[in-house]
């Protein structure tokens, strides 16, 4: 059977999907980062190669390392005794939408996907995420939990538990300051170049669909903690660490992908000041917030 490829740039790594031309179903959040292979640099490699199987069989030969929840579904993690990993990626419901395989650093993958059209596009959407996320480790690339805005010219995640606000908070800047657009309303990437930090857009933007292929400096992260008053604090090394590995994709049982998210948090932290900010849901948070983390 012929198989069909699709190239796309993710925070300037290119990746691909492969799959049979039967089963043409994009994901709409991909097309903005939709490339084709002649685009692709000499020399350039891919971060990862997605193959979509819908005759791969899980494989018997694993242990299991945990069944942790997802925020939208569970997901459970084993290791493979050849090497890598598999997921079995399920939904709310406890039905398994996708089986996916990968090799240890996640270059190249292999997944299969069941039920409905609403199951086949979560079980994928997730497998792309999760394979992003640790193969991007490796290149000193990150996927944070947060809602992200611009800001003259600069990157502004605000970072905080589900429910806390975080989109509400963006949401205060659009509406109150001039020249504010959303980068990404859930998981911004953020990728170390030359020893700068840049925050990209994603595919991945939760509940709200902004899936914008744009890059920005990194300009601060802010942690969003409620209170019953308006304040913002610089926070010290360790807090800003503790705060951003909560925030992280992390793979605590792989020592060689937790190590490779601990460069990436300490490179970040050296060169981009990180603030804790308490309020209210109210425009005066968005102006303290404002004189804090950009000095105006």
């Amino acid at each position: 059977m012929n198989k069909c490829q699709y190239f796309y740039r993710i925070a300037d790594e290119p990746i691909c999907i492969e799959h049979a031309k039967e089963m043409e179903e994009h994901l709409p959040s991909l097309r903005p980062f939709a490339i084709s292979k002649e685009q692709m640099a000499e020399g350039e490699t891919l971060l990862f190669t997605l193959k979509i199987e819908e005759s791969l069989q899980a494989d018997a030969n694993t242990t299991t390392v945990k069944d942790f929840d997802t925020g939208n579904g569970l997901t459970l993690v084993q290791v493979r005794q050849n090497g890598g990993q598999q997921f079995h990626i399920k939904n709310t419901d406890g039905k398994v939408c996708c089986l996916l395989q990968t090799s240890d650093d996640f270059s190249q993958c292999s997944c299969a996907v069941y039920g409905d059209s609403t199951m086949r596009y979560f079980g994928l959407n997730n497998a792309l995420m999760l394979v992003f996320a640790f193969a991007a480790s490796f290149r000193k690339t990150l996927m944070i939990h947060a809602s992200c805005i611009s800001f003259q010219g600069k990157g502004y995640p605000f970072l905080a538990k589900s429910g806390t606000g975080k989109s509400t908070h963006s949401a205060l800047w659009m509406k109150h300051q001039e020249g504010v657009s959303l980068i990404n309303d859930d998981n911004p990437i953020i990728k170390i170049i030359n020893g700068q930090a840049w925050i990209y857009g994603s595919p991945w933007s939760g509940k709200t669909p902004c899936y914008r292929n744009v890059k920005y400096p990194l300009g601060a992260l802010t942690l969003i903690s409620r209170a019953p008053y308006n304040s913002i604090e610089k926070m010290n090394v360790l807090q800003a660490l503790v705060m951003l590995i909560q925030s992280s994709s992390s793979m605590a049982w792989n020592k060689e992908i937790q190590d490779n998210l601990y460069n990436i948090l300490s490179q970040i932290i050296k060169v981009t000041p990180v603030y804790k900010l308490h309020c209210l849901p109210n425009k005066e948070a968005m102006e303290v917030c404002k004189k804090g983390i950009t000095r105006m």
